[in-house]
This record gives C-alpha cells, structure tokens and sequence, in this order.
C-alpha cells in the first residue's frame, strides 16, 4: 500500500471476515428444516454442512498461493464473486445434489475471505501489528456467528429455509461493493511469486517446519472441537429438547461471545504473551471444557446450558490461541506469509469437516457420538499444542 490504512480499510477488511460465517453458521439452523424438507438422513444432511467446509478448505490453499503470486485484490474480488454465484443455486436448488453443489460453489468462494483478510492484514499492518490486528478482526469476525444463526433461525422459521441464501446473497453483494469500493492491491509487484516458484516447494518449505506444522494443526483440531458442538447441537435442541430454530439461534450467541472474550483477552495481551505459551494455553483451555461438557452429560444433566455453556470456553479458547498460531505460522517464512495463511485456513476447515462428518456418521440423536467426536479432537490439539512449547524448552 502506498499509505498507511484508515478506519475505512479497516472497516472494509473486517467485513470480509463475515463471509465465512455467512456460509458456515447462516446454515447451521436449516439443518433440521433440510432434512425434513428434502426426506433425507442424518448423515445425508450432515453433508450439505459439511461439504462446505471441504470445499472451503481447498479453496484456501489455492487462494493463499494465487494471492502471492498475482496479488492480493483481484484473486479476492474473483473468490467473492464465487460466493454469490454459490447463493444462487444453493437458493433455487429442488434436491440434495442441487443443494450440495451451490453450498460448495457458495462455500469455494468464501475461502477467499478467510485466508486473504489474514494476509492482507499483515501486508498492511505489518509482523510487528500482526497478532493485535487479528485480534481485533476476529473479534469484529465474530459479530457474523453471533447474528447469523439468529437471523438463520428467524428467517427459517418465517419464511423458509431458502429465504436464507436470499439474505446470504444480498449481504454477500454489500460485502463485495464495499471491497471493490476500499481494498486496494496491498502487495507490491516486486514482491510477488514469479511463475517458475513452485507451489509445492512452498508447501514443502513450510511444512519441513515442525512448529509450523504444530501451530496449523493446533488451530485447525480446536476448530474441529467447536464445529462438532456446533453441527449437533441443531438436532440435539430440535429433536431431543423440542427447541425451535429461533431459540437455537439465541442460546449460539454463547459461542461467540466466548470466542470474543479470548481474542479481546489476546488483543490485551499483544506481544507481551509468548505464542508458544498462549497456543498451550488455548488448547488446555480447550479440553478442560470438553472435559466439564463431558462429566455433566453422563451425570444425566441436558438442556441447552450444558451444551452452550462449555461451548463458550472452547470458543474461548480458539480465541485465546487462534491470532498467536496464525502468526506463527506465517512468521516461519515471510515471503511465503499469502500461502502459510492459506494451509493454516486449509488445515482449520479440513480438521472441521472431518469431525463434523465423523460425527454425522456416528449421530444417534444423542449426545454420546458427539461427547466422542470432542474428546478426541480436543485431545490431538493439546499434543499439537504442546509441540511449540516443548521446542521452546529444549532451546530449538
């Protein structure tokens, strides 16, 4: 950038950072409406979920290495528009493929956000503001997961689940002319991939790094402990609790407070914190609540607040070690910061597809497979989150 970002930047950085949410928690609560609208299983279901999360996963990785080589606003502005073609079908769908083949078109396009916001952040900001300026951007992220599965719900419950991509469509389009109208290139030419760079060289680099592979892997198993809570608890409130979509919507806004908590907490701290010691912190954090979530399900405690309430401190403490790993990884090479971002994004949705699919083929419409799917994904990323720490110890 040829001048220091003014508010109206930033303003227009963070919106992007809705995207995701648009085509992530917008459709939690259509869940249990898809089913019973299309006459399909559990698992089949699960799959219109989580297909987008795999096809935002890949997305990443090609957005994050286009974004090196060609620059930052044209590959951004392609992905957005990606997104709106994806709402379009998704919206006019008759059928499950239909369906799943606009979620994923809609959810390859959100990709770009959640790995060029990053990006450009640091392209703007510079490594030195790196972590406060993820930090107050995730926080401002999390205004999307606290409005969209209430407005998913109401919408649902009013006008059907297809007035939903009709909102996700028109709130893309505000987001993409406010980009068009604010973002320019951040990127100077000079230091952009030539095309003889090879993209798996890059990945090669970058993962011959274990603290590198360690901090990717500790954002994308925490991401997979929230995504699993969150996939089953539309059904769990729907068919075990008798909740409408509505109420869901209300009792999610527990998740991102939580998860604003841990970045208002990481943008506090700044600098001063250790990145090695606020990642272990996160993930300790993390299995802690699965753990309480846990005890208090097979104590025979289920409503709403057991499911919510730890919720809130995995989101918490996603919040509390997201910013420090991402900056991590993308402090291990700075030249190649557009392609970390992109696998770190890439690893977060991958992990998160997995499990929320691990769990749809395990659901009995209990709590049980999704007691399971937490306590394993929580788990790996205290091993992961550890790997940093223990490095840093031994001196390395």
């Amino acid at each position: 950038m040829s001048h220091p970002p003014n508010r109206i930047f930033a303003l227009a950085l963070a919106s992007i950072a809705l995207i995701g949410p648009l085509a992530v928690h917008l459709y939690l609560p259509m869940i249990p409406a898809i089913k019973a609208a299309l006459g399909i299983s559990d698992a089949l279901a699960q799959l219109t979920f989580s297909v987008a999360l795999f096809g935002m996963a890949f997305s990443t990785l090609f957005y994050g290495s286009l974004s090196d080589r060609y620059g930052r606003r044209p590959v951004l502005l392609s992905g957005l528009c990606l997104f709106l073609v994806g709402s379009v079908i998704s919206a006019l769908a008759d059928g499950v493929s239909t369906l799943a083949l606009g979620r994923f078109v809609q959810a390859v396009g959100a990709g770009c956000g959640m790995t060029l916001v990053r990006t450009i952040a640091r392209d703007a900001y510079g490594p030195e503001g790196l972590v406060e300026a993820l930090a107050y951007l995730t926080m401002f992220y999390t205004l999307g997961p606290m409005v969209s599965p209430i407005v998913g719900g109401l919408l649902v419950d009013t006008l059907g689940w297809r007035s939903v991509f009709g909102f996700a469509l028109l709130a893309g389009a505000a987001i993409t002319l406010g980009v068009y109208t604010a973002i320019p290139e951040t990127r100077p030419p000079a230091e952009r991939g030539g095309p003889g760079s090879s993209v798996l060289l890059d990945y090669l680099r970058l993962f011959g790094h274990l603290r590198f592979t360690a901090y990717v892997l500790q954002t994308g198993l925490s991401t997979a402990t929230f995504i699993t809570v969150a996939s089953a608890a539309p059904t769990l409130m729907k068919e075990q609790l008798h909740r409408s979509a509505t109420e869901f919507g209300l009792y999610f806004l527990l998740f991102p407070i939580g998860f604003f908590l841990g970045n208002l907490l990481t943008a506090r701290v700044g600098n001063r914190g250790a990145t090695d010691t606020m990642v272990l912190l996160g993930s300790l954090l993390s299995i802690t609540a699965v753990a309480v979530q846990s005890g208090l399900l097979l104590a025979g405690y289920f409503n709403p607040l057991v499911i919510f309430l730890p919720g809130s401190f995995i989101t918490m403490a996603q919040g509390i070690a997201l910013p420090y790993g991402q900056a991590g990884a993308m402090a291990t090479i700075p030249q190649l910061s557009g392609t970390a971002a992109g696998v770190g994004v890439f690893v977060q949705l991958f992990c998160g597809a997995t499990f929320a699919q691990l769990y749809g083929l395990l659901a009995t419409g209990t709590p049980g497979p999704m007691m399971a799917t937490t306590a394993l994904s929580a788990a790996l990323c205290l091993i992961a989150g550890s790997v940093p720490f223990l490095l840093r110890m031994r001196g390395r």
